[in-house]
């Protein structure tokens, strides 16, 4: 899942725990930072996490051309080497390239509670050497001007290794949990075919039964190099792919007709590039853009209030709308992705089609948003067909325990910054969860400057050093606190 697809909003969620979450957040003293990370001088616990952090970057494990089982099969030999025993280590998965590695760490369970799972896919998508710049290749792993440049290093490998490397120290220190955690690195979940964490439900749910899952969807955000913000992502829009399909008789270039198949699938693709679907402004979406004022600029800022004043503001409608990252908040959206037509340069196109890419909003339904495109495109010669669709998911709760360890863990690492709900315009592996009733958080204390790093599935993937080594001590804090019975409230 790209990284730059995250969209910070809320849905489906108590607004009351919203507002609480800032009142928390608000409320609380001064906390000065944790010092994590020195430029040069990694701690031990550190070293170990890059070193994991290189090898699985350097195993090729691309979704089409790579094999995540050697992924899997080298951390399982770390897990082996920390002395967690073989009857709490699991590889397998969908097909013998594409397995996954589960480890468990026996906790007390003096309340019989359920596990905190811990949840990252060694999966990348593909990587030419050639599209990338000339000093990095996109499976070496390469350190320049404070940042490891390599596929995956963003997406999805800086967890999977921070997991990885974290319950390495737990089991160093001596550390037993009150519940069990659960590491599993799963394979697929970058859109291929056999879909590791749904190969684990469906077939070895016992291995991941747990009560919470962590998992990606959430970053931090920097601004100037300073965290602003820490997101926590718990719903997701649908996924939702329609065809345009045009036919026609045809004939010969040299006597062109009024009706021409590619023609009528141009003037469709340019109304669906125009149209916008109704704007959504719920509760929570209103309670989200209050927090999020606090820290954007003022334009944007005034705005955002604005609209908690006036769900209806058409001004403060179009500045968000303006910025596609709160367009994507504000609404469902389609977009033209792929393109085919016609079959002999002198001869008129006896089929023209087109692809778009919807992400719905978790209120409407695939065939909703096929009427809304007929009516746009109001031609009755483009036929809009539902081509794949990924099931809805229900939003995790936004629980006090959540809510406390996230926050505390937050401000421990990074000082008093807000952490805020998010929505994901894509999709991660934690709707498997939800969908069977597992509350599943995208929260991972990675920050970013959205202007400059978002490069997941892109040329030159890039993680900033002290962001990682930062992540990897809120993922450690994050987890002890989630592993405590009962989690200590701020």
């Amino acid at each position: 899942m790209p990284r730059s697809t995250i969209c910070r909003a809320a849905f489906s969620v108590s607004t009351l725990l919203v507002v609480a979450l800032a009142a928390t957040a608000s409320a609380q003293t001064t906390t000065t930072k944790a010092p994590v990370y020195t430029a040069g001088k990694l701690t031990p616990t550190q070293q170990v996490a890059r070193e994991i952090y290189k090898e699985i970057v350097e195993i090729n494990t691309s979704v089409t051309t790579g094999n995540i089982t050697n992924g899997a099969l080298a951390m399982a030999k770390r897990f082996r080497a920390a002395g967690i025993p073989d009857s709490d280590i699991f590889v397998g998965g969908p097909r013998p390239e594409k397995h996954n590695v589960v480890a468990r760490v026996r906790g007390k369970n003096p309340a019989g509670r359920k596990a905190v799972l811990l949840l990252a896919h060694l999966d990348v998508v593909e990587a030419l050497k050639e599209d990338w710049s000339p000093e990095f290749d996109p499976f070496k792993f390469t350190e320049k001007d404070g940042y490891y440049y390599a596929r995956g290093v963003a997406d999805d490998k800086a967890m999977a290794s921070i997991f990885v490397a974290n319950l390495l120290r737990m089991k160093s220190d001596g550390y037993v949990p009150d519940r069990d955690i659960i590491v599993a690195l799963t394979a697929d979940e970058e859109s291929g075919p056999f879909n590791g964490v749904d190969w684990l439900v469906q077939n070895h749910r016992n291995l991941v039964d747990a009560a919470i899952v962590i998992n990606e969807g959430g970053d931090g955000t920097l601004r100037d190099g300073k965290p602003v913000a820490n997101y926590i992502e718990l719903a997701q829009k649908i996924t939702t792919n329609y065809t345009l399909h045009v036919t026609n008789r045809g004939g010969h270039s040299s006597v062109p007709r009024a009706d021409n198949a590619i023609t009528s699938l141009a003037d469709a693709l340019a109304k669906v590039g125009r149209y916008r679907f109704p704007t959504q402004v719920s509760d929570v979406t209103r309670a989200f853009f209050a927090q999020t004022a606090r820290v954007e600029a003022p334009a944007m800022a005034l705005a955002m209030r604005a609209l908690v004043a006036n769900p209806k503001d058409k001004a403060a409608l179009a500045t968000l709308a303006a910025e596609p990252e709160y367009n994507t908040v504000l609404r469902t959206t389609c977009v033209a992705t792929m393109l085919s037509g016609g079959h002999a340069t002198n001869a008129l196109p006896q089929l023209a089609e087109a692809n778009v890419n919807c992400r719905i909003y978790p209120t409407e339904t695939a065939e909703s948003v096929r009427a809304q495109l007929e009516r746009a495109i109001a031609d009755t010669t483009v036929r809009v067909l539902i081509k794949s669709q990924r099931p809805s998911s229900p939003a995790a709760a936004m629980s006090p325990e959540i809510i406390s360890a996230v926050t505390r863990a937050t401000n421990e690492v990074f000082g008093d910054i807000p952490v805020i709900p998010t929505m994901l315009a894509g999709a991660t592996d934690s709707r498997f969860f939800r969908t069977i009733g597992v509350d599943a958080y995208g929260v991972s204390g990675l920050f970013m400057d959205p202007t400059t790093d978002a490069r997941a599935h892109g040329r030159d993937e890039r993680m900033r050093i002290q962001s990682y080594f930062e992540g990897q001590e809120f993922l450690y804090r994050l987890t002890k606190l989630l592993a405590t019975n009962p989690t200590p409230v701020p």
